[in-house]
């Protein structure tokens, strides 16, 4: 067996089940993995499968309570969550006329059944190779599906794969009535998701570009005098010598000097700005005779023609030759990580294999956490991490699709789905439609900006109106800001695979297949998205919006009104606003450090509270690159929110980890949002009273503390009679603010506001605002009102 690494070597100590959780036959095989998960095994040839595949590296969950019984023909198999009927050394599939004959499951408490070849029509799907087409998923309307495995290759020890076993059939079946709990096993089964590195979850440059070292450098200067952040670039294929023999190559691992003189100083051009830099390599690994250690892979390989080398992802010796040759070298550059691009043409299973082969070897240096990017081969797609959704054309009806994809992808277990914030090619650029792509990218888990070649493709903020480039700064800098606070919702994923991204379907079912609501999804534990899709009404100049707030009290974001739960909403939005809700109580930290680019666990915090209720938050910090916080080193830090309707208490405190992870001092801004003026505010580190600063900004109140010791306890009290704003909203306000910025008559709009605010019903509201075009009022400004109407009624 050929070792070619110890970082592919695979643990084969988990992927054998416990014998009691196993009841076997001839031809068959059930393992109880979990009350809700079990594994059917059937093979004419009497052989089953004991080692791990590429897709399942566990299967010893422990004991499990369920019960058995038969005889010589039946066998049934119970758990609190299913029972299994099943004719015993018979094949799955019972006859045409009958298919579930032989084998059927049968959900506690429901009367749908499973059988084998179930068409599973009322699964939700996931994510296909093109960002148009969905493959089946976890998720069902049903409260099953099945995970088939029987056509997986099987790893050998050293990390090589073999195939399958002949006519062996391998299905997994989860039964689930809360989706979470089928996640929990699929992630026990699979493996759990990675956990990124910190700059993954910033701003991410990989426009289809042809740069030279002079124009990277002018990008990354535009982008710092611009005050736009950016924590990683990637470089497209033009990077690489990629011409053999007068034609184009896709593959190549050598750095072009007419473009790069010297990849050290490329390299250092990033990381001097805080930036981390990435290389697009073709996933087809074809070496030519231009690579500098092409004549030690032929003498190696034994190849006797100077021709290309297709390096295959089966073969050990090849993968050998493919990452020592031509890898390693970009490794000890500083290149810190891979975009493997797919071909059409190639099969899922091959870029799968070079995502796995890429991800462990990048395991073998612990002080750079692997990260790669693929296009989406389908396999587990949550264990290598970020998924490519494809190139996508410029256009509304493409942002349409982009929230529920970001579902999809929850609904195979996985999170880290990029798209091109503005699209990819095609189409027409445009102001509004850029601005709104950017949004969602910020409340999303990946923000990638990419395009294909043309000046006329516009993804700098810089290049667009001075109105777009500022709302599209000012929301890229809170991306950054945000950091704290969503890498702490990816350590969590990656801990206990509590989703990054929840839609409101998996709580709210009604709303799985209804247009206006089953895009909303929750970021992480506190923060609730309700996507803008669709373009404004250019006369109010605001989108008109409508939304369902879940159950429990919410506080936009951005003003802090609030919303009582458990209904729905019309509000109207402007293109600098956007539907960002945090739950009553919510503790968001936020920080960025001086040098905006810098990913690194910021000196300068500021923590939002909203108000209502006591809460808890535990944020997660580690240095962000390495892999060092598998040993211990990490910092968690618990942030207490007290609440009383005169006097609340913020308590900041390390609970777990160790010093020196992040910086031994900070500043903190602790922002109490909806909140007046407190009477009293007392601080104190320790025990001791430490000085700190209060003063009332908008809506919010401000108590600011510097230079507090990371290691140790931070108490903030204030005190205050009525002190919380109830800032309810109130649609009419909204309409208020629509006819106050009107280019029409001053008469007309109080002629407007007494029609619209008045008890009239609708339908009389109707015939007394057509009314007005006696009075001057232009028919297009009817229109929209009497479209406004429409919406409110159904509200």
């Amino acid at each position: 067996m050929y070792d070619f690494g110890e970082q592919f070597k695979i643990d084969m100590s988990k992927s054998k089940s416990e014998n009691s959780n196993v009841i076997e036959g001839k031809f068959y095989r059930f393992t109880v993995l979990t009350e809700g998960l079990i594994r059917m095994e059937y093979n004419k040839n009497g052989e089953f499968l004991d080692e791990p595949t590429i897709a399942v590296s566990n299967r010893n969950f422990g004991k499990v309570n369920f019960n058995s019984r038969g005889d010589d023909k039946f066998l049934e198999i119970s758990t609190s969550k299913f029972r299994l009927m099943y004719s015993k050394e018979k094949p799955f599939l019972g006859s045409r006329v009958n298919p579930m004959g032989n084998l059927t499951v049968t959900p506690a408490g429901k009367e749908k059944v499973w059988y084998y070849n179930h068409p599973e029509a009322l699964n939700i799907g996931g994510p296909g190779k093109d960002y148009k087409k969905t493959e089946k998923g976890l998720y069902s309307e049903e409260g099953f599906a099945t995970f088939d495995d029987s056509k997986s290759l099987i790893f050998l020890e050293n990390g090589a794969v073999k195939n399958p076993i002949e006519g062996h059939i391998d299905i997994y079946l989860f039964i689930y009535n809360d989706f979470q709990e089928a996640l929990n096993d699929y992630y026990k089964l699979t493996s759990y998701p990675a956990l990124l590195p910190r700059y993954a979850l910033g701003n991410f440059w990989s426009r289809n570009v042809d740069y030279n070292y002079e124009e990277l450098e002018e990008l990354l200067d535009n982008f710092k005098y611009n005050e736009v952040p950016l924590s990683a670039i990637s470089l497209n294929k033009s990077w690489h010598i990629n011409e053999f023999e007068g034609k184009e190559t896709n593959s190549g691992y050598a750095f072009n000097s007419e473009k790069f003189v010297s990849p050290v100083n490329l390299i250092n051009l990033a990381h001097k700005d805080g930036l981390r830099l990435g290389l697009s390599i073709s996933s087809e690994a074809i070496m030519y005779p231009y690579e500098p250690q092409y004549e030690k892979a032929k003498n190696f390989l034994k190849v006797e023609d100077n021709k290309p080398i297709p390096l295959s992802v089966y073969d050990p010796k090849m993968l050998d030759v493919y990452f020592k040759l031509l890898i390693h070298p970009l490794d000890n550059l500083g290149v810190d990580f891979f975009v493997l691009e797919g071909d059409k043409k190639q099969k899922n299973i091959d870029l799968f294999l070079m995502a796995h082969y890429h991800f462990k070897d990048m395991q073998r240096d612990y002080k750079r956490r692997p990260m790669v990017i693929t296009d989406n081969h389908g396999i587990t797609t949550h264990k290598y991490p970020i998924i490519y959704g494809g190139k996508t054309i410029v256009s509304w009806d493409t942002l349409k699709n982009m929230p529920y994809y970001y579902s999809l992808i929850s609904n195979v277990g996985s999170a880290y789905y990029a798209h091109d914030i503005g699209g990819y090619h095609k189409g027409v650029e445009d102001n509004e439609l850029y601005i709104r792509y950017a949004q969602l990218g910020v409340f999303s888990p990946i923000l990638k900006f990419g395009s294909e070649k043309g000046k006329y493709y516009k993804r700098e903020p810089w290049l667009w109106s001075i109105k777009t480039y500022t709302i599209v700064k000012d929301y890229l800098n809170l991306r950054h800001k945000l950091l704290p606070y969503l890498y702490t919702e990816a350590y969590n994923f990656y801990k206990t695979g509590k989703p990054i991204i929840k839609p409101l379907y998996h709580d709210y079912k009604e709303y799985i297949h209804d247009p206006n609501y089953k895009n909303e999804y929750f970021l992480g534990s506190s923060l609730f998205i309700s996507p803008i899709i669709n373009k404004k009404e250019y006369l109010l100049d605001r989108v008109i919006h409508r939304f369902y707030m879940p159950d429990g009290i919410w506080y936009d974001f951005f003003t802090g009104k609030k919303f009582p739960g458990n209904r729905h909403y019309i509000s109207f939005f402007k293109d600098q606003e956007y539907p960002v809700f945090a739950r009553q109580g919510a503790i968001i930290p936020m920080g960025i450090n001086e040098n905006i680019n810098d990913t690194n666990p910021p000196k300068d915090m500021e923590i939002h509270i909203f108000p209502g209720k006591s809460n808890s938050y535990l944020m997660y910090e580690d240095d962000g690159v390495s892999d060092l916080y598998k040993k211990g080193y990490f910092l968690s830090t618990m942030i207490d929110y007290n609440h009383l309707d005169s006097n609340y208490t913020v308590i900041i405190r390390a609970v777990e980890g160790k010093s020196n992870i992040v910086p031994n001092e900070r500043n903190y801004k602790i922002r109490f949002r909806n909140t007046k003026n407190a009477d009293e505010v007392t601080a104190y580190f320790n025990g001791d009273k430490i000085p700190s600063t209060s003063y009332v900004d908008g809506q919010d109140f401000i108590v600011e503390v510097k230079d507090v010791k990371t290691i140790g306890q931070l108490t903030i009290n204030c005190k205050g009679k009525d002190i919380e704003i109830d800032a309810v909203r109130i649609m009419n306000d909204d309409i208020q603010t629509i006819i106050s910025d009107l280019q029409i008559q001053t008469e007309l709009k109080e002629k407007l506001d007494n029609v619209l605010f008045s008890d009239l019903p609708i339908n009389k509201k109707r015939i007394e605002i057509r009314k007005l075009k006696r009075h001057g009022l232009e028919s297009k400004f009817i229109k929209v009102f009497l479209k406004l109407l429409e919406y409110i009624k159904n509200i």
